[in-house]
């Protein structure tokens, strides 16, 4: 079964890049545009890792962040931030909030791909460890 990545990101050019570099590594790709699909997806498609833009139409990736992180079942969902917006500031909050990792656009794949790799990894390990807590 492939890995399934849920990238939230509202401008189409920008999903679609990111869509064909993934599934061209073997992932399936789930999309989300706004906050309140984010949220559905991610309780029903349980994905095992989530590229989230903070900039959104509907809220801000931040309260997408907080949100998860109240639910169980999404809680341990590892989250890596992609953003356009300047790492003064943001960088800090996202990962205080919850963000597994956190990259500025435009985004070295390369790094990119190795930070799914060990988000994938790390959650291997603490599901076959039964580990509740992320």
């Amino acid at each position: 079964m492939k890995p399934k990545i849920l990238i939230v990101e509202d401008d189409l050019d920008s999903y679609r890049g990111l869509a064909i570099r993934l599934k061209a590594n073997g992932f399936e790709v789930l999309q989300s545009m706004t906050a309140i699909n984010t949220l559905l997806l991610a309780r029903e498609e349980q994905p095992d890792v989530m590229i989230l833009d903070l900039g959104l139409p509907d809220l801000d990736g931040y309260s997408i962040l907080k949100e998860l992180k109240q639910f169980p079942s999404t809680a341990c969902i590892p989250v890596i931030v992609l953003t356009a917006r300047d790492p003064q500031g943001n960088q800090e909050r996202s990962y205080e909030t919850g963000a597994f990792e956190f990259f500025q656009k435009p985004v070295n794949h390369k790094w990119l791909l190795e930070s799914i790799n060990r988000a994938l990894a790390e959650r291997k390990v603490r599901d076959k460890l039964s580990q509740n807590e992320c």
